[in-house]
């Protein structure tokens, strides 16, 4: 499946794919009796306010920029491969901000270590790291690594939503046409929109962060 000529703009798949998002933060209800599909990190607790190990070394912010680990548990069955998005709908950009994906992880595989996001070679085997918003800045060491949170002084704390994606299909790029290169905000749309019955599942979860 193709979704790109369902793009009018890249502007308004950013927002299907932020709305989309936000909408999913309870997780993947249960069916028939069947436990709810869910997201949670050992390192960070939904509603909690997140530790400045896991914030941004850079743009004034003095963390440690380490990645969380993050779990999920009760996978929809015949899930083929898992996606992970971290986004933060209250930046100042008119599209809020991206710090955070991983595609094509394989269905074997319920959680990533903490640290795992900070160099390509600590994600499983099979995975990849996806732009975020601090492409070609060098804040994340490289792009497509981990970059904490750090909103600007005086914001009231953002929300950051952690969000994993049971998918029916091996490759995600293979099956939406779209390059391993795009955007959060294209990668967003297929795994919200553009695979239609491809997307099994999703779980959040939101932990804040201010300065």
């Amino acid at each position: 499946m193709n979704p790109l000529p369902l793009l009018r703009s890249t502007a308004a798949a950013c927002g299907l794919a932020a709305a989309a998002l936000m909408a999913g933060c309870a997780g993947t209800p249960s069916v028939g009796g069947a436990a709810a599909f869910t997201l949670s990190s050992p390192d960070i607790a939904a509603g909690s306010t997140i530790d400045n190990a896991y914030v941004l070394n850079g743009f004034g912010c003095k963390g440690q920029n380490l990645s969380p680990a993050l779990v999920w548990s009760n996978v929809p069955a015949g899930t083929k491969s898992f996606a992970v998005q971290v986004y933060d709908p209250d930046a100042p950009t008119g599209s809020g901000f991206w710090h955070w994906a991983v595609y094509n992880i394989p269905a074997n595989v319920t959680s990533l270590a903490r640290g795992a996001g900070n160099a390509p070679a600590g994600l499983p085997a099979g995975a990849n790291g996806g732009h975020s918003d601090f492409f070609d800045t060098g804040a994340t060491g490289a792009n497509g690594n981990w970059g904490g949170p750090c909103p600007p002084v005086g914001d009231k704390p953002h929300r950051y939503v952690f969000t994993v994606f049971a998918l029916g299909v091996d490759n995600l790029h293979a099956a939406a046409g779209i390059p391993k290169t795009g955007s959060a905000a294209l990668h967003g749309f297929v795994l919200n929109k553009g695979l239609g019955a491809g997307l099994l599942g999703k779980a959040s979860f939101t932990a804040y962060y201010g300065r």
